[in-house]
């Protein structure tokens, strides 16, 4: 490898590498500037590796209670006197659960309770049932968490009574001034006011947690605040609350680091959030993966105790009228009730999902090594196969983001690096067409000056399927000469004007055999040589090479003008053409090889050429090529002749231009004929009296063609040959 392609390779490397890092910059700045403008559809495809990992098996330590249809149509509708609640209570207290979690707010005083309707009529209500009591009186004395609810927008009439924890919530490494107030942005949720169980409940129970579920813009449900500030302090989530309560730690720590919330350690439970203080929910399944038990199975006493003996037991509801239904990534029915239960048990098995606060700096190195990779992949491998990296890098991708998803817990962007996966596809796709494609078309370009369009499609169209391969074919093949050719080197001042002269002469005719579907072969100094129906067939190429043929020589006469005006010399050329079965295809070593053509007829065109000069002519064509003419040409019938090299006889004719023979011509071609006829058929006289009197015409075509036969019939009348059969052998090329 030299020097110069070493420096042609380091800069496609730097100019691509270049590309790549453009590409990664553009992601990385929407990434940086616009986070939120592609989180729906990252989410979604999240969602979709939820479905994707399907259900998985849940700790068993968490029991939902469920006021399910079965419960409403045997009960009644809800909401259920709170003398039924308590019933259902106390037995999920005699069963032994851990602890009894309610996903419902019981935020108005029990109109069905006889108590409040006999004070209601002004009637002594002493030792007359008071449900809310009752209900109270249970709360009291079982491991029981009320539900409550904040208020996050201001409201009319909105209720600003705090609830109490039996708690300490320390936030540690954030700053605070003198007066406890937090310095800097706060990023938890902060509420607005608060909807409470009535004080007789609220007061009674153990402790109490909100059941707040926010979801995303798209409304789904994929993390749960585990923390909400109101009136300066922080408040836990139901979830949260409850397995506080059940480790029996009174003293809960919220971390934070330079980005916000860092996680939450309750004993030794240290849960990681985002930096709202918000857990991702690392949901098992659809919805009921977790025991349902129905809520009047529970009340009727009905139901098997060791489901509820030492359990985590959340009271919700599954009932559509209830309207406590919530959308997830398995399905966007599910009940609000099992997102706790979900949360709780992530939280109890440590199995967590969480965006770490280095993480943005992963994703951001992911987007800048894919848009790299993936340029360097598609820059360096075959053009179709371009489809296949950018498929098999989205995979890749995929099955990052699902194995850190699922297995580390770490949540990746999906949806940035594979936008820069695409856009790296494209990019250096179309640097690839710019200047690999460039390439190539350069190439197509130079092969364009050689052949024509047509060809050079067939071409490459059958690269593969044998188009250079050697075949035997006929072709039609043409040999052209400048005349004199000597003498005009010598006569200029240096070779570049030489060449000059040359490129005026050659371009031209060039283009008209390009025109009329011809292949140049080769350039040999002055001379072109041609054929045409090689490789890919050339319908009436014999018409199509005698038209190139012709219009090259009219193509002189403008052109000598041109010369003229110039100070250039005078050019006149001889072509010779014929027609036959050749050997074409590529032909000449491993290192180098050409397209060409080979064989008799071959050699049969190239002495046509030679032969211009001995019989005055500018085209001559043989017998084979003349039998495939479709069209009408103005030509004669030259002689009979065995050409040098070779032993057999063709006749040859010379060709002046298009349509038929009229006027003053076909009057000299009817005596030549004549003339020609009486020779081979050895009436040397007549034929010799015919030749002399049209070689007396000033305004003959062919000015040397008559001294031919006319030596020729004088040397036959001196000396009359034995066995005369009109073939004149030539042993020279021309």
């Amino acid at each position: 490898m030299t020097i110069k392609d070493i420096k042609k390779r380091l800069k496609k490397f730097f100019l691509y590498l270049f590309a790549a890092c453009l590409s990664a910059g553009m992601m990385i700045s929407i990434y940086i500037y616009f986070p939120q403008s592609l989180e729906s559809l990252d989410n979604r495809i999240r969602d979709f590796l939820f479905i994707v990992r399907g259900e998985e098996p849940q700790s068993g330590q968490v029991v939902i209670i469920d006021i399910d249809e079965k419960s409403l149509s045997k009960l009644g509708q809800w909401p259920w006197s709170r003398n039924k609640v308590a019933q259902m209570l106390e037995n999920l207290a005699v069963s032994e659960a851990a602890v009894i979690g309610f996903d419902i707010v019981f935020a108005e005083y029990d109109n069905s309770s006889p108590h409040k309707v006999l004070k209601e009529l002004n009637i002594q209500a002493e030792n007359i049932p008071n449900y809310d009591e009752i209900f109270a009186n249970i709360v009291v004395n079982t491991p029981t968490i009320l539900g409550y609810q904040f208020q996050l927008e201001d409201e009319e009439y909105i209720v600003t009574k705090p609830p109490e924890i039996p708690a300490s919530y320390i936030e540690k490494g954030v700053a605070r001034d003198d007066n406890g107030k937090l310095i800097g942005e706060d990023y938890i949720l902060n509420a607005k006011g608060t909807i409470l169980n009535i004080p007789i409940l609220q007061d009674n129970a153990y402790s109490s947690g909100f059941f707040n579920n926010v979801p995303d813009p798209s409304g789904i449900i994929r993390s749960v605040p585990l923390v909400i500030r109101y009136e300066g302090q922080l408040f836990p989530s139901l979830a949260l609350e409850i397995v506080r309560a059940s480790s029996g730690i009174e003293r809960v720590f919220v971390h934070y680091n330079e980005n916000g919330v860092e996680g939450i350690s309750i004993g030794d439970f240290d849960i990681p959030t985002d930096r709202h203080g918000r857990a991702i929910v690392n949901f098992r399944g659809k919805e009921k993966t977790f025991k349902y038990l129905s809520a009047v199975d529970i009340y009727n006493n009905d139901f098997n105790k060791e489901d509820i003996a030492g359990k985590i037991v959340l009271v919700g509801t599954s009932a559509a009228g209830l309207l406590d239904l919530r959308a997830t990534p398995f399905e966007s029915v599910f009940p609000g009730v099992e997102v706790h239960a979900n949360l709780i048990d992530n939280i109890l098995t440590e199995d967590f999902i969480t965006k770490p606060s280095g993480v943005d700096t992963i994703n951001l190195m992911n987007i800048l090594a894919v848009s790299i990779l993936v340029t360097f992949f598609v820059t360096y491998t075959l053009f179709w196969f371009n489809p296949v990296i950018g498929i098999s890098f989205i995979l890749g991708e995929g099955y990052l983001a699902y194995y850190s998803l699922f297995t580390e817990g770490i949540v990746l962007n999906i949806i940035f690096p594979l936008f820069a996966i695409l856009l790296a596809v494209i990019n250096t796709t179309l640097m690839d067409y710019f200047f690999e494609i460039k390439k190539e078309e350069a190439i197509k370009r130079k092969f364009a000056s050689k052949v024509s369009k047509e060809v050079m499609d067939s071409l490459l169209k059958n690269i593969d399927e044998g188009g250079f391969d050697a075949m035997d074919k006929e072709i039609t093949i043409m040999f052209s000469d400048v005349r004199g050719f000597t003498n005009i080197s010598e006569g200029m001042p240096n070779a570049r004007a030489l060449i000059d002269f040359l490129n005026m002469y050659m371009t031209p005719m060039t283009n008209i055999i390009i025109e009329e579907k011809g292949t140049v072969d080769k350039y040999i100094g002055d001379a072109i040589m041609a054929y045409w129906n090689a490789p890919g067939n050339i319908e009436n190429h014999q018409d199509k090479a005698l038209t190139a043929t012709i219009r090259q020589i009219e193509h002189l006469v403008p052109l000598n003008k041109t010369f003229k005006e110039q100070g250039l010399p005078y050019v006149d050329i001889g072509i010779g053409l014929n027609t036959g079965v050749a050997t074409v295809g590529e032909m000449g070593s491993e290192q180098r090889s050409d397209y060409t053509c080979i064989g008799d007829a071959i050699n049969l065109g190239a002495r046509l050429e030679s032969l211009c000069k001995s019989y005055g002519a500018r085209i001559i064509i043989s017998e084979f090529l003349k039998k495939g003419l479709k069209n009408t040409y103005q030509m004669r019938n030259l002689d009979f002749v065995t050409v040098k090299g070779q032993t057999h006889p063709v006749e040859i004719f010379e060709v002046y231009s298009f349509g038929e023979l009229e006027g003053r011509l076909k009057e000299e071609i009817d005596l030549f004929n004549e003339a020609v006829a009486l020779y081979r058929t050895s009436n040397f006289v007549k034929a010799l009296a015919i030749f002399k009197e049209v070689n007396t015409w000033e305004d003959k075509k062919n000015l040397k063609i008559y001294d031919t036969y006319i030596s020729r019939c004088e040397h036959y009348i001196a000396e009359p040959p034995l066995d005369f059969n009109g073939v004149f052998v030539h042993t020279t090329k021309g």
